[in-house]
């Protein structure tokens, strides 16, 4: 009996040592909101038709040009960077997008600051480079370009000299 008066005083002090304690549970809320990004981008008009130009000719999109400025506009919801290229002139024989011009070279340049007074002209390449930086959403940038044509050309077919325009978030 001695011995089981032991094991229940050890039980007891176990149980009161170890017992299980009751509490009651609680939460918080933590408010969470999210918004998938966009980036999109469109130009507007988005054509220029710069017509026939002479050998070593130039036209442009300005006021005293074709009055034809294209306006970008960032369609998304963050603010976003534009970058601009131009391309080789495809249709029959190649012409080159190059610094000058020369035997069907051609060069292609953009302008985004007072085109329409004194433009600062900026060669096209074949490669991205800056249009715009931080262009809020819903924002807009408006461009005109500029068009010099070889001084020589191995036909005189009509030429596709698109310009390209990418958007990235900021």
């Amino acid at each position: 009996m001695k011995l089981l008066t032991s094991f229940s005083i050890m039980s007891l002090l176990l149980s009161l040592s170890f017992g299980v304690v009751a509490r009651a549970a609680t939460e918080g809320t933590v408010a969470a909101t999210v918004t998938a990004q966009n980036v999109a981008v469109s130009v507007s008009d988005g054509t220029i038709a710069y017509g026939t130009i002479v050998l070593s000719g130039t036209a442009n999109t300005n006021s005293s040009g074709l009055n034809d400025s294209q306006t970008v506009t960032n369609n998304g919801n963050v603010s976003s960077d534009l970058d601009i290229k131009g391309q080789n002139g495809t249709g029959g024989t190649v012409w080159t997008l190059a610094s000058s011009i020369g035997v069907d070279q051609y060069v292609h340049d953009f302008c985004v600051s007072d085109c329409d007074g004194t433009p600062t002209w900026v060669a096209l390449t074949t490669t991205y480079q800056t249009l715009a930086s931080g262009v809020a959403a819903s924002g807009t940038q408006v461009f005109d370009t500029r068009i010099s044509t070889p001084s020589s050309a191995s036909d005189y077919v009509e030429k596709s000299v698109d310009v390209m325009v990418q958007i990235s978030a900021a």
